[in-house]
């Protein structure tokens, strides 16, 4: 069976169907031409193609030339216990596992938000993978499968050093993934886009709708912050290439989450 995948969000789904519930869903939008479907023949066809390249120390882009969809690019952690996807595309083929399996292949993969779960199931299974998803995300799974574990709460350890955090903005189960032993030790934060990686590298933001402009709202920033708050980093990955705060990233979330409240709470 051709799995249909939707053009405009890039997400796999398990069977044939008319809409896209993610696309239907206000922080998202139907394509202006309408609901258009394809699929990973489609795009290979189409010549579409893997792209691997280092995007910080210990740290691997994972993507698609020309990309697709929304456009993200995944990250590959080079940790010690083995690697760690974090996000997720829509394309894969033969050749982009073997450059996967030539970098020592995958033993998890996280995925921050519905919007990038691309076709985590084709990754899970070429890589005999688990999936974490924060459970409050679970409604948004387009594709059910065994290999998808659910967790519950604000935080979860996936590996040493490798914690995920739900910090709720932009979905519910949002999450962002820390690794405490990454830059030397000042640690690493992968934030997707629950907190963007902005033009201004220097800063983040926080969107509930980032195609609609939807702002996120304050008592959510404030408890993502609170959450946020025992972790140190020094990088902060965004979901694009390059889009990465290079140093004092923790001091960057801070300062942005003060702009933006400053700004939402104005009340002149």
């Amino acid at each position: 069976m051709i799995r249909p995948i939707c053009v405009t969000c890039g997400v796999q789904y398990g069977e044939p169907r008319e809409d896209c519930p993610i696309c239907e869903d206000e922080r998202q939008y139907v394509g202006w031409d309408g609901q258009r479907w394809t699929g990973l023949d489609e795009l290979r066809a189409a010549g579409h193609r893997g792209k691997v390249e280092a995007e910080g120390p210990g740290v691997v882009g994972v993507g698609a030339d020309p990309s697709t969809a929304i456009g993200q690019r995944a990250l590959l952690l080079r940790h010690p216990e083995g690697n760690v996807l974090w996000d997720m595309i829509t394309y894969i083929d033969d050749d982009l596992i073997a450059e996967i399996n030539a970098l020592g292949g995958l033993s998890a993969i996280a995925i921050s938000h519905p919007h990038f779960y691309g076709s985590m199931i084709e990754w899970a299974h070429a890589f005999d993978a688990p999936v974490y998803i924060h459970e409050a995300d679970r409604q948004w799974i387009a594709r059910p499968d065994e290999a998808v574990r659910f967790w519950s709460g604000d935080t979860h350890q996936i590996a040493d050093g490798l914690t995920l955090i739900n910090a709720g903005v932009h979905f519910d189960g949002g999450q962002v993934l820390h690794w405490q032993d990454a830059e030397n030790s000042r640690g690493a934060l992968f934030s997707g886009d629950i907190f963007t990686v902005v033009n201004d590298r220097r800063w983040v933001s926080f969107m509930y709708s980032y195609p609609n402009f939807i702002p996120e709202r304050p008592r959510t920033i404030r408890r993502a912050l609170q959450l946020m708050e025992p972790y140190r980093f020094d990088r902060v990955y965004g979901a694009w290439w390059k889009k990465v705060i290079e140093t004092d990233g923790e001091a960057a979330v801070r300062r942005s989450a003060d702009r933006y409240l400053d700004f939402a709470l104005d009340d002149d």
